[in-house]
């Protein structure tokens, strides 16, 4: 059985902040282990705040949908908005950054990506009909409630 649920939210910082939180708070009622729970939001803020920051930097914040399949041992997530595409229509390659220098040269930002496909069994992108379209999907074991 698969459940399926879904959200929409404009994106701003408060926004996305409750836009992930209610879909943390679906998954934990279906029974995904915390544990998972936790990195799936890790991810799921990562992307959507990528979104709020980039996709509509410099434009009226629009809306952001997140749409979940949750099945006994995967969880797909669809992101959607209507903002600014990825550069050159691919995913970030999330590489690691150095961080051999000293501590007030290191970066602060530029982990997300490699969050993301560190926490992930696979991401998709694409840009179709004036929309991104993320595809984040993570193995998971759900215990009944």
């Amino acid at each position: 059985m698969v459940e399926t649920f879904a959200c929409s939210f404009t994106a701003t910082e408060l926004e996305a902040r409750s836009g992930i939180s209610a879909v943390v708070d679906q998954l934990r009622g279906l029974g995904m282990p915390q544990a998972r729970v936790d990195e799936v939001q890790i991810v799921l803020a990562e992307a959507v705040n990528n979104v709020v920051e980039h996709a509509y930097a410099g434009h009226a914040p629009g809306d952001v949908n997140i749409h979940c399949n949750l099945a006994a041992d995967h969880l797909t997530i669809y992101v959607r908005d209507a903002g600014v595409p990825l550069p050159d229509h691919q995913l970030p390659s999330g590489t690691p950054q150095d961080l051999s220098g000293p501590i007030d040269t290191l970066p602060e930002g530029g982990f997300g990506w490699l969050l993301i496909r560190e926490l992930t069994s696979d991401i998709q992108y694409e840009r179709s009909e004036g929309h991104n379209n993320l595809q984040l999907s993570f193995e998971i074991q759900v215990t009944q409630k």
